[in-house]
């Protein structure tokens, strides 16, 4: 029998009936916090291709490529977290899951890729025609459950790494699935048999946090207990309305900051935000809100900012 996963603490939950109201638009719409915010995507700019186009050795370089979708570059190696370049993100090209932000560039205009980090399998997340665009040789490290389905696919290197599990991928280089809020499906019939993660990404002295796809939850507090700090994270913003379907699986702004400060971090980027239309709230509602609860905590000018899609962060 096929193990199934779930999240080991109490937390707000919904059903499909909630689902199918929310998309027949069925009772009281819930009101964006922001109506005048902008309807438009997040920014785009032009990636510094000269600055990627060969990873550092002292240091690390972190280039939002859109939605949950990061290269990170350091010890020498070029990493990928979640590449989505797909048009849409669904099995379908249903119009509403089309893309409203352009990739900053294509798939083979990316540096030498040494490995790929995928946090779960939604659509969103994992987009099989970008990962076969890298290579179905390259290798994939995933939580616990996604490697059948993977190897039935025709990629030949798939790791999983539970919960709380490191593996040094590289000389220098540790990587530990850590834990997230949400859930897993690509089909009406594979709820859950696969796990999801948040990745910590060690090396150079440095630690680099990607949250995943994930609601508000006390493990955001024993990541920081664990490793001591965070030098950078990568935290979602975006998809949190109607909260009482989207709360328990993604973070609005004000608890993004939150998670911020319990997994100890000194800087952020947003994420989750400002790519594809997912939820109700406006396309450029999160980094507003994002701006007003930064302010609020009274945390560092540049310490959690939403990034322009393409632009690169050093640490």
């Amino acid at each position: 029998m096929n193990e199934t996963f779930e999240n080991p603490w109490p937390h707000d939950s919904h059903g499909f009936a909630d689902i199918l109201r929310w998309k027949l638009g069925m009772g009281e719409r819930e009101r964006a916090r922001l109506p005048d915010a902008s309807g438009l995507g997040a920014p785009l700019m032009k990636p510094d291709l000269a600055l990627i186009s060969s990873p550092p050795t002292s240091g690390w370089y972190v280039t939002w490529l859109g939605h949950s979708s990061f290269l990170l570059q350091g010890c020498g190696k070029s990493f990928l977290i979640d590449p989505v370049f797909s048009e849409h993100c669904s099995p379908l090209p249903i119009p509403s899951l089309r893309r409203k932000v352009a990739p900053p560039c294509r798939v083979s205009g990316l540096p030498h890729i040494d490995a790929i980090l995928l946090t779960h399998s939604h659509y969103d997340h994992m987009d099989l025609p970008t990962l076969r665009k890298l290579g179905k040789n390259i290798p994939l490290f995933t939580p616990s459950g996604h490697a059948g389905m993977l190897g039935k696919k025709g990629f030949t290197s798939v790791t999983e790494i539970p919960w709380w599990q490191s593996a040094e991928v590289f000389p220098d280089v540790r990587i530990t699935a850590v834990p997230a809020q949400h859930f897993t499906a690509r089909t009406p019939f594979d709820k859950n048999l696969a796990h999801w993660c948040g990745w910590v990404i060690e090396g150079d002295g440095k630690r680099l946090w990607h949250a995943g796809d994930s609601g508000y939850c006390p493990a955001f507090s024993e990541i920081g207990k664990r490793f001591g700090g965070i030098d950078l994270a990568m935290v979602p913003i975006g998809a949190y309305q109607p909260r009482h379907i989207m709360r328990a699986m993604h973070m609005n702004p004000d608890e993004a900051v939150q998670a911020f400060l319990d997994a100890e971090c000194r800087a952020a980027v947003a994420m989750h935000w400002g790519t594809f239309r997912l939820t109700d709230e406006p396309m450029g509602e999160p980094p507003l809100l994002l701006e007003r609860a930064v302010e609020r905590e009274k945390l560092p000018s540049g310490a959690f900012v939403a990034v322009k899609v393409g632009e690169t962060r050093r640490i």
